[in-house]
């Protein structure tokens, strides 16, 4: 395969209230709103970015909330779990700062060497905290919420559950250039080069599980990096000629998108790294004001009047945090 991901560029997943939403990604997790826009194939309902200080791709959990949307059911042919990298000497705190905001947390558990805290957002989105044990470089967003000494540092890993593991792996390894980085029971892990946070996908074997059911609560795809787009573009006429069934590429404003599913059924994206969430506000202000494409601008006035107001805390602004 002559083309390789770096890694994770974001997960996407289904919500139901988008005030509720907010709120706990912005104030029991810290993350910052990086771009409050629409879903663009219906833009009676929001999308929005969560991530670091600028949105840099492997930070990102991006939300399409509908008020009304029906429960999810995690299962098969899904990413069941979205786990973010924070400091190793941090998840105590973590523990003691989510049970204080009513969240209901697992124990802490060592997996492949790291310790794990598994719990679940308002919706029953299935999250994990992870401490690697040599740390994590990237830089937290320092916001009024959580201190920068224990923020999320961006994503570590996605978990994909699936009744058997050979063709997912194969995809894994010979379509994104991953690597087997490790096997303990019925779950394999794979790395995007050194691996680590950000750059880690589980597979998990569980064939007696009932088939997952994508709605309120769980996560729509999972979207690996590409550098550029004539990389995306050399890169999608590959996974053509190798027979995979691929999108066209398509236009999400901050990045460009190609879509596929992996054997196992999990929708899999291929997302550029460019041009990044700043070509439409400044970074000081990021997420503060609803951001539309060229095509929905004319239809403004009807998008806003049936989007709910979102409760924005002002250290969501730079100047203000």
């Amino acid at each position: 395969m002559p083309f390789q991901t770096s890694g994770l560029h974001h997960v996407t997943a289904i919500g139901g209230d988008p005030r509720r939403n907010a709120d706990f990604y912005l104030r029991a997790l810290g993350l910052r709103l990086v771009k409050t826009t629409v879903n663009f194939d219906d833009p009676g309902t929001y999308h929005l970015y969560y991530g670091d200080e600028s949105g840099r791709p492997g930070t990102l959990l991006t939300f399409f909330p509908w008020p009304d949307a029906p429960t999810g059911r995690r299962g098969t042919g899904q990413a069941t779990t979205t786990a973010f990298s924070v400091p190793a000497p941090s998840i105590g705190w973590w523990r003691d700062h989510l049970t204080a905001a009513g969240v209901d947390v697992g124990p802490v558990v060592e997996r492949d060497g790291e310790n794990v805290l598994t719990f679940s957002d308002p919706d029953g989105l299935e999250l994990a905290l992870v401490a690697h044990p040599q740390g994590d470089p990237r830089s937290p967003w320092d916001n009024g919420h959580v201190p920068a000494e224990h923020a999320i540092r961006g994503l570590h890993s996605v978990t994909l559950s699936v009744t058997r593991e050979d063709a997912t792996a194969g995809m894994l390894t010979e379509d994104l250039g991953l690597r087997l980085a490790g096997e303990e029971g019925d779950r394999f892990r794979f790395a995007a080069g050194e691996g680590g946070p950000g750059a880690t996908v589980d597979v998990l074997v569980t064939p007696d599980a009932p088939r997952g059911l994508v709605a309120a609560g769980t996560v729509h795809h999972v979207a690996w990096r590409a550098p550029d787009e004539p990389t995306q573009a050399a890169w999608r006429d590959e996974l053509l000629g190798r027979g995979v069934g691929v999108t066209s590429i398509m236009d999400r404003q901050y990045f460009r998108s190609i879509y596929f599913r992996e054997p196992g059924g999990t929708l899999l994206e291929i997302a550029t790294d460019e041009p990044g969430f700043q070509i439409d506000e400044p970074l000081l202000e990021l997420g503060r004001a609803l951001k539309l494409p060229p095509w929905l601008e004319p239809h403004r006035e009807q998008i806003e009047a049936v989007l709910p107001k979102l409760d924005v805390p002002a250290e969501n602004d730079l100047e203000r945090a």
